[in-house]
């Protein structure tokens, strides 16, 4: 049985082979090396009806009689003696049938090849035409099978003639008869050769199966030979005489010379010839030099991928960089994808997908295009600009897959490719296409590139803004940070790069994604148009608030002027998502004062000078900030922005992190702006589970507010009349010559202070410096220092003693200013809690000190029982010269060698004693405890011994042998 199925399986594979080498064979024959298979027609006039229906109009100018008589006459090499005329399709003219059976002549200069290679074929209905053409295919892989001269003109002289009338070519005719009937009737024909034909590709998608079958062989032969369509050689005839001369007809070869030399052409020609290139754009196969170089890739990669709507084309496209793939088949492809490139017509697959929306978003460019190709890629280009307007998702998805690789390759990018082609030559001349390479290299060299080259890169940067799948670098170096930190985040507007931005200070990311990510924020501080969100989230406010900033047509970055402006007038944005995409870019500016164009061109000199470093500290404004004295004027006029800035929302503090808990928890729904979310964390930063660190962040804002008045914008907008009033000097001697003066003043002239809304703010200001402690150290807790130094105790904050006191303030402002924090009902709330918590820690403080006194009693009483007990005194001499407490008994003795000598006594006893044990139970033997113990041991022993002998034979299954079980029959009482 094992060695029949073993045959059968043998039987099946042998049959298997058998079939799959008789298939890669293709045309050849059993009969010998390079026959063809037999190719029989049908035999009579029931068969042509079977075969091509059973209208008998079909066949009223068509004599099937004559035509089978002359087949058997050419398969029998014997000249016709019938004409017969075809006129299959009415709207054609009538034609006589080549060799009277619409096929190569047996009887001419193919008859010795015919003999040769197609002896079994019989003649009519090109199929002879099609042996000779199959065998010339093979003529690579059989040397031996090449076709006579003569004979390949003859065959060629029969394609070209066919060509002309769909009625010489009998199948194509029988196939199409109602399609032709249908579609191109004599009312919507023009008097020229080949007529019908060109008709029928026209409205080759409204064709039938069987028709659109017969007529793609039609374009597969025009592809290969540009006379075999006769309107292509009728308009481009003179033209390819005239440039192409000398020039093989064969391969497609007067096609490739015709487009290369375009512009030369007669406008006839040039639409004929971009007609046919848009028609072999649908199948790889309509392509001579991609099928003779691609073929095999396509069976290595694409083999289950049927031939036909660019379905092999664009397999082997998205397989083209893996290992394997052939060069010249890759290099092949992408010179046909950059051509595509220019003109949508071109890409069958957008074509197909974006019909509807290229009618409906960008119907005016298409209709602005020539009957010729086009250069410039502007229906393209609209396709990206409006790719969220498209209402095909088919289409979205094909439009982000070109701009995917117009970003990766600046051949695919057919308008900058053109700006910037002298531009590339001289600047980067070796430098690859691929990989982005070409245009980061452009971007280096960004100073030195024509304006048309420069202005155009900038307009693609601006549609790469759009989505991390346009960015090729930073995709490629962030790959795995995508994975870690944006898994769930979708593609598209910004989002991952968003993303990523978001974590650029996390230890898990790479260096390589790090540089990249930091390099994308460089550039899209220099123009808000490369921060896709913000472009599209503040595009109203831009207009209505930094109208005449920075032209957006002048194909540049602005430097960071527009994103400056939006800064400087965050209060009146009103767009709440513009605040919040505005928030990231401001926060990044404070992190790493580089990034900005503006700060980094007016503090060049001081970043080099005092914040050169590596470290996060050393990159942020904090730098600068803390070397404000030394820094140059402009440079200060920039720091004071993006500080007023970080002032007013902790969400621009670089250090914003350590405060997230604490934000959560104490100020929940509490908005940022405004500085409300810092004046809620410092009411509540005294409470007992209110961070470390988020405290440390508060007291250096209040530092820095402190240095400056016009760094607080509420005081800017409520105190100006009151500073010009008040302290015109102190403001005019800026801030060279000393901090805080300005502050200072207005503490030392409190009560003289007009507006309300200024000393309520002033006042508040007050009350959080001196909830720090130390604060009375501060210019604005200045005139309370006497009086915080006179009531005040280390526990308490200042602010606590002076409100909470019942002593006189002698200080006339400070006591004003006092007076307002306790008038002040969310002040006095905040103090309420403040001393509260003193309260808890003074009552621990005043237990810890109790307990130590109660410690240090205990222990004088112990020592004075000890000193009485024992009739012993301190040696005040050792005590003095050594700092070492040592007791004395009345004889002068010291107690500790006193105690030695008798533990050393006593030591020496036992151990004689233990000796004399000894020596005694050696003479009495074993006792009756030790016999016990013997037995003891003994006993451990044999269940030890016990206990792995019954494992051992529960383990073999021993414990089993020789077992039974009783079985009791039963049965029926």
């Amino acid at each position: 049985m094992k060695l029949s199925l073993k045959f059968l399986l043998f039987a099946i594979c042998v049959i298997a082979l058998n079939l799959a080498f008789t298939e890669a064979l293709g045309s050849t024959s059993p009969h010998g090396p390079g026959k063809p298979k037999v190719i029989r027609p049908s035999s009579n006039f029931a068969d042509w009806k079977k075969k091509y229906g059973k209208n008998k109009n079909l066949f009223s100018r068509f004599n099937t009689t004559k035509v089978l008589k002359n087949e058997a006459l050419q398969k029998a090499g014997l000249p016709i003696k019938n004409t017969v005329t075809s006129q299959i399709v009415g709207s054609a003219d009538p034609v006589a049938l080549m060799s009277g059976t619409g096929d190569v002549s047996t009887t001419n200069a193919c008859k010795a090849d015919i003999k040769r290679h197609c002896n079994e074929v019989i003649p009519g209905e090109g199929r002879v035409a099609e042996c000779l053409s199959n065998i010339q295919k093979a003529k690579k892989q059989m040397p031996s099978a090449r076709l006579s001269i003569g004979c390949l003109m003859d065959l060629r002289n029969f394609k070209i003639v066919r060509s002309q009338n769909i009625n010489s070519n009998v199948r194509l005719a029988f196939a199409c008869k109602v399609d032709a009937k249908k579609y191109c009737n004599e009312t919507n024909l023009y008097a020229e050769p080949g007529a019908v034909i060109t008709c029928l590709r026209e409205v080759e998608e409204k064709l039938t199966s069987r028709c659109e079958k017969e007529l793609f062989k039609t374009k597969q032969e025009a592809s290969n030979d540009y006379e075999t369509d006769a309107m292509l050689y009728e308009l481009c005839e003179e033209d390819a005489k005239a440039l192409c001369d000398g020039v093989k007809p064969e391969g497609g070869a007067v096609q490739t010379c015709l487009r290369s030399k375009r512009a030369s052409l007669t406008w006839d020609c040039q639409e004929e010839l971009f007609r046919k290139e848009v028609e072999d754009a649908d199948d790889y196969r309509l392509n001579p030099t991609l099928l003779r170089l691609c073929s095999a890739d396509k069976k290595k990669f694409c083999k289950d991928v049927k031939p036909g709507m660019g379905r092999a084309k664009q397999c082997l496209e998205a397989n083209r960089k893996r290992p394997g793939f052939s060069a010249e088949c890759k290099a092949k492809f992408e010179e046909m994808m950059a051509r595509r490139a220019s003109d949508f017509r071109l890409d069958s697959k957008l074509r197909e997908e974006c019909r509807d929306d290229i009618e409906e978003v960008c119907g005016y460019e298409k209709d602005s295009l020539d009957s010729v190709a086009g250069y410039d890629g502007r229906v393209i280009e609209c396709l990206q600009d409006y790719k969220d307007e498209l209402a095909v998702p088919s289409c979205q998805a094909a439009v982000h897959k070109l701009t995917e690789r117009a970003a990766e390759d600046i051949r695919m990018d057919r308008p900058l490719a053109d700006a910037c082609f002298e531009d590339r030559m001289k600047l980067c001349p070796g430098v690859e296409p691929g990989s982005a390479r070409v245009i980061r290299c452009l971007q280096e060299q960004r100073t030195n590139l024509t304006y048309e080259c420069r202005a155009t890169l900038f307009d693609q940067e601006v549609r790469f803004a759009e989505d991390i799948d346009f960015q090729y670098p930073l995709k490629k170096a962030c790959i795995a940070e995508m994975e870690l930190f944006c898994k769930k985040v979708p593609h598209g507007h910004g989002r991952i790069i968003k993303c990523l931005q978001a974590h650029d200070s996390s230890k898990q990311m790479s260096t390589e994604c790090r540089t990249e990510v930091k390099r994308g924020e460089a550039r899209e501080h220099e123009d808000y148009r490369l921060n896709y969100r913000v472009n599209k989230a503040c595009d109203m406010e831009i207009d209505s608030l930094c109208p005449d900033v920075c032209s957006p047509f002048q194909g540049q970055a602005c430097k960071g002027k527009v994103m400056s402006c939006l800064m400087e007038n965050m209060r009146k944005i009103t767009s709440q998502e513009c605040k919040q995409e505005l928030i990231p870019s401001i926060k990044t500016e404070v992190k790493d004062v580089s990034i900005s164009p503006l700060l980094k061109l007016a503090c060049k000199k001081d970043i080099n000078t005092y914040c050169s470093g590596t470290t996060e500290k050393s990159q942020s404004i904090a730098c600068l900030q803390n070397h404000e004295k030394e820094l140059a004027k402009m440079c200060r006029v920039q720091v004071d922005k993006l500080t007023k800035l970080e002032m007013g929302n902790i969400k621009l503090n670089s250090q914003s992190d350590k405060c997230k808990e604490e934000m959560a928890v104490f100020c929940k729904g509490v908005d940022a702006g405004g500085a409300r979310m810092y004046r809620c964390l410092n009411e509540n930063k005294n409470k007992p589970d209110f961070g470390a660190p988020c405290k440390s962040t508060l007291t250096q804002r209040t530092n820095v507010l402190n240095k400056s008045w016009d760094l607080d914008f509420l005081m800017t907008k409520h105190c100006s009349a009151d500073v010009n009033n008040l302290c015109a000097e102190a403001k005019s001697a800026g801030k060279e010559s000393a901090e805080g003066q300005v502050l200072g003043c207005l503490a030392n002239n409190y009560p003289a202070i007009q507006s309300k809304k200024c000393q309520k703010r002033f006042g508040a200001k007050f009350f959080n410096t001196m909830s720090n402690a130390d604060g009375q150290k501060s210019p604005i807790g200045a005139p309370c220092r006497e009086d915080v130094y006179e009531i005040c105790n280390r526990l308490d904050a200042p602010i606590v003693c002076l409100a909470g006191t019942d002593k006189p303030i002698t200080n006339a402002a400070c006591a004003a200013m006092v007076d307002s924090v306790r008038n002040s009902k969310s002040e006095m709330n905040t103090f309420n809690k403040m001393l509260t918590a003193n309260e808890q820690i003074k009552k621990v403080f005043s237990s810890m000190t109790n307990s130590a006194k109660e410690m240090d009693d205990i222990q004088s009483k112990k020592m004075a029982a000890f000193k009485e007990k024992f009739n012993v005194h301190v040696d005040e001499k050792h005590l003095r010269k050594t700092g070492n407490t040592r007791f004395l008994n009345k004889e002068g003795k010291s107690v500790k060698d006193l105690v030695d000598s008798s533990i050393s006594d006593r030591q020496k006893g036992l151990k004689e004693e233990l000796a004399k044990s000894r020596a005694a139970r050696s003479e009495q033997g074993v006792t009756v405890t030790g016999w016990v113990a013997l037995a003891g041991i003994g006993a451990l022993v044999v269940c030890i011994v016990g206990g792995f002998v019954y494992l051992y034979r529960k383990f073999t299954g021993q414990d089993k042998v020789g077992q039974y079980t009783m079985v009791v029959k039963g049965g029926d009482i």
